[in-house]
């Protein structure tokens, strides 16, 4: 699909658009529209619950949510760091197209290791992009944000992207404590020790009751369960107690880290707490529930083995995330897709749920996976996944180190593609490559580049020429002061 670079439409302009294409905005939804509740947790590994692999932390609820509808398994966010990540979520676009490419600056690392200037990033999503939640909102629903933006401030803030309600979004990436006070003025105060996910979780219960009968778009993005590592004493306490009992026992399970883990439950239990409130209030059986991450897992607190890397790499570990639909009546229970799916399939989605029209003139690269919901095929073949990473991100300590390309960088500039089982990674520093098939190698161990040279000129040039398509540059420019 081509992508038109649009002017900012508000939402009379959208009610305008679609006027003029012979669909009143009163008219451009079915007679039932869906409630939307999409839950984003921030760093939650592939495996970090129960029912995904875990064999340490307790969630119960997510578990519950699985049971409930349909898992997939090939899930990709369409970068391994939050704000490029989320700006697709909101936009359905690839990161090239919008500019938000990582979390702040580009050249991250110590200068005399980059042997690039890495391609500029941008720190917030420009106000000529249309969100979902403007398409939504001027479409007749409700929206909320609780959470995390990491999106921009001012014109580019919640309120000026969408959001009738905003709990706690700004430009910040991660919040100074999770006990109040936060240090976070887009929160009220609460008491001293108020934990922040519980708080977010309350004042989305309260827009729920309160937006009633208007559909609603909830988008309940928890800071959860990014650094820093804090949650109740409690619960530390307890997963403290079961790694004692599991060491005594002689196992040494995947996940090892009480305070993550006690975070990851704290953020069970809110979560059940917001499908509670569908059922009280009778809209269970009309909301579409998605839980996603942002990006993979972060490496000095969790594991995502059997995938290699972490957050912050093109490796699976750093993009590949959990995702779980339930939508009653239309979601079978129990049910599992392998179907390759990405973030910003997310907008297209929606609005095809709700049946809000997306407006003339506003194109994405996502695909509507309504079909693979109800069972079905994809009416046309799932286009290849691209990602674009020309940056650096800096090392971290033994978890993540060890997984990296060259033993030091997370991420140097690199890009990469998935078609069908194949996955190849290309390294803009020295024009190498890595080819994995992963039905055969989900651990990307063996780099068959060497072994497969036609399959590795066939996927490089899928990449150059969606480079080409969406403007993605590709630094070639030498540091001057890198050192080898």
């Amino acid at each position: 699909m081509k992508w038109l670079p649009i002017a900012r439409l508000k939402v009379g302009a959208l009610a305008l658009v679609w006027l003029a294409a012979g669909l009143p905005a009163e008219a451009a939804n079915p007679p039932v529209r869906p409630n939307i509740l999409f839950i984003l947790m921030d760093d939650m590994g592939w495996t970090d619950a129960a029912v995904l692999g875990s064999d340490f932390h307790e969630t119960p609820s997510i578990d519950r949510l699985r049971h409930e509808g349909m898992l997939f398994t090939d899930a990709y966010a369409n970068a391994p760091n939050c704000s490029p990540s989320r700006a697709s979520l909101m936009t359905g676009l690839y990161p090239p197209r919008h500019g938000i490419l990582t979390v702040g600056s580009s050249e991250r690392g110590p200068a005399e290791k980059r042997r690039l200037v890495p391609t500029p990033n941008l720190d917030v999503l420009a106000p000529r992009f249309v969100t979902v939640a403007e398409v939504l909102r001027a479409g007749g629903y409700a929206t909320f944000i609780g959470g995390k933006w990491n999106l921009g401030d001012g014109d580019a803030a919640p309120e000026a992207q969408g959001f009738d309600v905003n709990v706690g979004g700004n430009a910040s990436g991660k919040t100074d404590s999770y006990f109040a006070p936060w240090g976070n003025p887009q929160l009220k105060p609460a008491p001293p020790g108020t934990h922040l996910c519980d708080y977010v979780t309350d004042r989305a219960i309260e827009f729920i009751r309160e937006r009633r009968p208007r559909p609603f778009f909830a988008y309940v993005a928890y800071y959860d369960v990014h650094t820093p590592l804090e949650a109740k004493p409690e619960l530390v306490a307890k997963y403290r107690a079961k790694l004692n009992r599991l060491a005594a026992e002689g196992r040494s399970p995947q996940h090892n880290v009480p305070v993550y883990a006690a975070m990851v439950e704290n953020a069970d239990m809110n979560i059940v707490r917001l499908l509670a409130a569908l059922n009280e209030l009778g809209v269970a059986d009309d909301t579409l529930v998605v839980l996603f991450s942002d990006n993979g897992g972060y490496g000095e607190a969790t594991s995502m083995r059997p995938l290699r890397g972490s957050k912050g790499m093109l490796y699976e570990g750093g993009i590949r995330v959990p995702l779980i639909v339930r939508w009653p009546g239309r979601v079978a229970p129990r049910s599992t897709s392998s179907e390759p799916v990405i973030g910003s399939d997310f907008s297209p989605t929606f609005l095809a749920a709700s049946g809000v029209p997306r407006p003339a003139g506003v194109a994405i690269d996502g695909a509507d996976l309504t079909p693979l919901l109800a069972g079905k095929i994809l009416p046309t073949p799932r286009p290849t996944l691209f990602w674009h990473c020309p940056v650096y991100l800096e090392s971290r300590p033994q978890k993540t180190s060890d997984d990296s390309h060259d033993g030091f960088w997370r991420n140097a500039p690199s890009g990469a593609v998935r078609a069908g089982d194949w996955k190849l990674i290309e390294y803009f520093e020295d024009d190498s490559c890595e080819l994995f098939n992963l039905r055969e190698d989900i651990g990307e161990q063996k780099n068959l580049a060497s072994a497969q040279p036609e399959k590795v000129r066939a996927l490089r040039t899928m990449l150059e020429a969606w480079r080409t398509e969406t403007g993605a540059s590709v630094p070639k420019e030498r540091n001057p002061a890198f050192r080898p």
